[in-house]
């Protein structure tokens, strides 16, 4: 990814400003990610609908409830009333076995909400004006950049040291072992 003011090429897709200028990427990061398609807040009047999981939660939840009390409701009037106790077992198996498993079923299986919505390249020409880069004099260019311009040498003349020249590298182990061995070549057999 480039840099859209400067043209400095990134290092990283991650970096949320440009290593040269300092500009923000992470505007540029996300159009890149939409498509080039700015993502569009939702409206404050509008009221945002309930996913199918926060549906689902919430009917678990209001099945527990519903099972508390019917559980208790139907049970005082079983003991004081002549009335089937087959409901009182029916209401405590549904609000306390039918609510956690209609929530934990939301919870997997249903899709979440989607906090982002996009709206198609017409309307967002419509919408936001074209951008246009603030004019700024002349002289003022190197003032607002946020880093200083970069600089090639300390002090003329300068050069790096080259560490090769200091210390010689050793030599092989091999080296030694040749050695000797042109060494016992040149020299003649002991006489025996």
């Amino acid at each position: 990814m480039y840099c859209p003011q400067c043209g400095q090429q990134q290092v990283s897709s991650e970096l949320r400003f440009c290593s040269r200028c300092g500009f923000p990427l992470g505007g540029v990061m996300e159009l890149l990610v939409n498509g080039g398609i700015l993502p569009q807040p939702q409206p404050a009047g509008d009221k945002p609908k309930m996913s199918p999981r926060r549906k689902g939660v919430q009917q678990g939840v209001a099945l527990i409830f519903l099972g508390i009390v019917l559980t208790s409701l139907l049970g005082v009037l079983s003991s004081y009333l002549d009335f089937p106790e087959i409901f009182v077992a029916m209401s405590a198996i549904i609000g306390f076995v039918g609510g956690p498993l209609r929530v934990l079923y939301a919870l997997i299986f249903e899709e979440g909400e989607q906090k982002i919505v996009y709206i198609n390249p017409q309307q967002q020409q419509a919408a936001f004006p074209p951008y246009q880069q603030p004019a700024r004099p002349l002289g003022d260019v190197n003032r607002s950049r946020a880093l200083p311009p970069q600089q090639r040498s300390p002090v003329p003349g300068w050069r790096r040291p080259d560490t090769a020249e200091l210390v010689q590298p050793p030599g092989s182990v091999t080296d030694n072992t040749t050695k000797l061995l042109n060494k016992r070549e040149n020299e003649e057999p002991p006489a025996g």
